[in-house]
């Protein structure tokens, strides 16, 4: 099936069973803009709980706060938000529709290296074990021939972001003959800078002293509560500041479900360190979150690093942790050296100290920051993507699942009677009233046993417990494994046991350990 198709599929489980609704749906909708259902909501909560435990509570030297969404207008000023934050866009005059002009550029290349790959695939399915990847490609003219496109646009593109140079990269549209997948035309106009902010007044008066802006990042916050956050808390470098929150950008090129929203929710640290010592954290941080990512067990070729070429004003090093998702390999997290820039502007513009003391070399300097970025609702996204399967049944049945992590799943276990008569439902409740406190644990006795554990399988329940009238005589339930579908007669005394552990946000952090 092709890649295009199962994400169509992801998109339409995810409404179907309450994970993700578009947002105000019985009005038609809002472009870009989606809500969490009663599973979703669970799996988003599961998975910041992951994160935030990862940070505050395995490193002594890293706390959280919660930032404000509306800050002073200066902030953004400072930041450099209100002057640089904006993005090329480019219209087709036959389809009326609005691209980024980066966006188009980087499909472009994303296409040579398609190429690439496939030319590669066809020679090693011929060639078997004997295939040398490597050889192949430095010989084969095809190859070389899509690698040289390739590289030229790449050097020719990276060069026309550093202004940008808004003309060139029109150009390179038009020379790469890159048509509208709408209208299949390639009549462009010119590229235009938008910024992304939203903005709004603060007060009883609609005029510019009133203006403040949602915030399109949740670092900010930290940095301008740094000095509180070290000065209370007595941190000594280094020291890290982990913070969960909405931010908002007015995309105008929205795409890909909730990969790229208008509201949107981050996962954001910022480890403050001894300048001259942030490269070191730097390689440091970026193993940390890669292990974080693979301890989901989704399998380490479905990930990789992409080091910018092109560095954000303020860093001197900037690498991206990338996901295999069906339309490819995205974004999900930014490991960035911030340098000092963010607490050096704010410094500037406040006219208030906020250096560090550092009383080893009892010097006053401003620290380096080491930012870890993780997008919630892309992290989500990767998760349902890697998660959803089609499986064909011994018996020729099929089933759809959610292989969720089972410390992430929304439901950790369903408990069910057999029928819903001859005393099974009061004892299921029981059951259900016993786990329910120690992890989330649903009641269902709706439709056929069959129906029902299909149910669960679609929203990724773990484990599902059967009462049946065995239970009634020697307190015994089956227990099924979603995964296998293998069931074990076990004593209800024992489920507990069995299933907490698995099911514990904490199994995902002993693997970090």
């Amino acid at each position: 099936m092709a890649q295009e198709d199962v994400f169509k599929k992801i998109i339409s489980h995810c409404k179907e069973y309450g994970f993700v609704f578009p947002s105000s749906e019985i009005y038609d909708g809002l472009a870009a803009v989606y809500d969490y259902g009663q599973n979703g909501v669970e799996l988003k909560n599961n998975i910041k709980e992951y994160w935030w435990k990862s940070m505050v509570l395995l490193h002594e030297n890293i706390v959280g706060i919660d930032a404000s969404i509306f800050m002073h207008p200066t902030v953004w000023k400072a930041s450099g938000h209100v002057d640089a934050f904006n993005d090329p866009l480019i219209d087709n005059r036959d389809s009326k529709k609005r691209y980024r002009a980066d966006n188009l550029i980087e499909d472009q290349i994303a296409k040579y290296d398609e190429k690439i790959e496939k030319e590669v695939a066809k020679a090693a399915k011929k060639f078997g074990t004997a295939f040398d990847e490597a050889q192949f490609k430095s010989t084969n003219g095809r190859v070389l021939e899509h690698m040289q496109k390739r590289d030229a646009l790449h050097e020719r593109y990276t060069a026309a972001m550093q202004g940008p140079d808004l003309d060139e990269l029109r150009q390179i549209i038009l020379d790469e003959e890159i048509v509208d997948p709408i209208s299949g035309t390639k009549n462009w106009t010119d590229v235009r800078q938008f910024n992304l902010m939203f903005s709004t007044e603060m007060g009883s008066l609609s005029d510019a002293t009133n203006k403040i802006y949602l915030r399109p990042e949740t670092a900010q916050g930290i940095f301008v509560n740094y000095l509180n956050v070290q000065k209370t808390g007595h941190m000594k470098l280094p020291f890290g500041i982990a913070q969960i929150g909405k931010a908002f950008r007015n995309e105008i090129v929205a795409r890909q479900f909730i990969f790229r929203m208008r509201e949107f929710e981050q996962m954001e640290m910022q480890f403050f360190v001894k300048p001259g010592t942030e490269m070191e954290w730097f390689k440091q941080w970026k193993e940390t979150r890669m292990k974080w990512h693979q301890a989901l067990g989704f399998g380490p070729e479905n990930y990789r690093f992409h080091d910018h070429e092109k560095l954000a004003h303020y860093a001197n090093a900037a690498t991206d942790i990338e996901f295999k998702m069906p339309f490819g390999f995205k974004e999900v997290e930014g490991i960035h050296s911030r340098t000092n820039y963010d607490l050096s502007q704010h410094e500037k513009f406040s006219g208030k100290n906020i250096k560090y003391f550092d009383p080893e070399t009892n010097e006053s300097y401003v620290p380096y920051d080491i930012e870890t970025s993780i997008g919630v609702d892309r992290m989500f996204l990767s998760v349902m993507c890697h998660s959803y399967q089609e499986e064909t049944l011994e018996n020729g049945e099929s089933r759809v699942v959610l292989k969720l992590p089972e410390a992430l799943a929304p439901v950790k276990c369903a408990v069910m009677p057999l029928i819903r008569k001859e005393g099974l439902p009061e004892k299921a409740r029981e059951v259900v009233d016993d786990l329910k406190f120690h992890f989330n644990t649903h009641y269902d006795e709706k439709d056929s046993i069959g129906k029902r554990y299909r149910r669960q399988d679609a929203i990724g329940t773990p484990f599902c417990v059967t009462v049946d009238f065995d239970t009634l005589k020697d307190n015994t339930v089956t227990l099924r494994y979603r995964d296998t579908m293998v069931q074990d007669r076990v004593e209800i005394g024992q489920l507990r046991s069995i299933i907490e552990d698995r099911v514990n946000i904490t199994s995902l952090l002993k693997k970090l350990q």
